[in-house]
Order: C-alpha cells, then sequence, then structure tokens
C-alpha cells in the first residue's frame, strides 16, 4: 500500500511520518511526503529526533506534491490542518483521502526541551498510529474498511 503524507511546507509532520511509516512498514507499506508549498528543505530538528529516535532519515527531502502525480497513491493523509484545507489536485484521484491533525512541533515557543518534548510527542503519535496501520491486513480490505480505520487512527 502507497501512503502519501501531505503538509503544507513539508518539512516535519509529513516528514516524521514517512520516515515512520517506511520504518513499520517494511516495504509492505511504502510512504512518501510532500507539500503544496513545499519550504524546499526538511527542518533541521526533523533530522534530530528521527535519528535520536532510531529511524532513518536517508533520502528525506521537501518537495512539491507535483513531483508524485505519477506514483498513484492508495491513501493521501494531511497531517496539518492548513493542508486539510486546501484544494487537492486533481491527479490524487481515486486516492483514499484522511485528515490526521497534529500539532507542529517546529512552531513551538520555549525551552529547548519543551521543543524537544514537541517533537517527541509527536514521533511517539506517528509511531502509535502506524504500528496499529501495518498489522492489518488493509490489501484484503474493501475501501470503506480502509477510510475507518484509517480516520479512527487519526483520532487517537
Amino acid at each position: 500500500m502507497k501512503l502519501l503524507f501531505i503538509c503544507t511546507h513539508n518539512r516535519c509532520r509529513s516528514i516524521l511520518a514517512e520516515a515512520i511509516a517506511n520504518h513499520y512498514g517494511k516495504g509492505l507499506v511504502v510512504a512518501r511526503s510532500a507539500g503544496s508549498q513545499p519550504a524546499g528543505e526538511v527542518h533541521p530538528l526533523s533530522i534530530k529526533y528521527l535519528s535520536e529516535a532510531g529511524f532513518s532519515t536517508d533520502g528525506l527531502c521537501s518537495q512539491s506534491w507535483d513531483e508524485h502525480e505519477s506514483w498513484n497513491p492508495d491513501v493521501v493523509i494531511t497531517v496539518c490542518d492548513s493542508a486539510a484545507g486546501e484544494s487537492c489536485p486533481v491527479w490524487f484521484g481515486k486516492s483514499i483521502k484522511v485528515h490526521w491533525g497534529l500539532a507542529d512541533p517546529s512552531s513551538l515557543k520555549g525551552t529547548d526541551e519543551d521543543i524537544a518534548n514537541g517533537f517527541r510527542d509527536t514521533i511517539s503519535i506517528l509511531k502509535n498510529r502506524i504500528e496499529k496501520l501495518v498489522v492489518k491486513d488493509l490489501d484484503l480490505m474493501g475501501r470503506d474498511e480502509i477510510i475507518r480505520i484509517f480516520e479512527q487512527l487519526g483520532n487517537e
């Protein structure tokens, strides 16, 4: 199953989700990330805290959702509220579209420890959702059941 995580700037939450999904997906779930207005670089703290948690950061980059037009994701998951409200490109076509709202740890103000905890919390939420997702036999499920599972996970 192919997952495309979308966040407006594709520098933090969608990047975290891509790395975590690819780690736990073990090739059965393949993830990419993109943005409608990509920043052009991954937030350095995204790399730092993914590495700290033991996730590979190889190949992560901030890119436009247009880069994935021919990839045909099965599920498109928005992880920021502004991306959820944007008009999706026509090429998303028949992809299932769901929203997994997450606070943006890169916009936190406070001490270094407060910011670190924000990144760690977001990684933990995504890790929990994706660990639960990859044990499901999604290839044997119908569209409505897949939507229900993704929506349920997005509310956890």
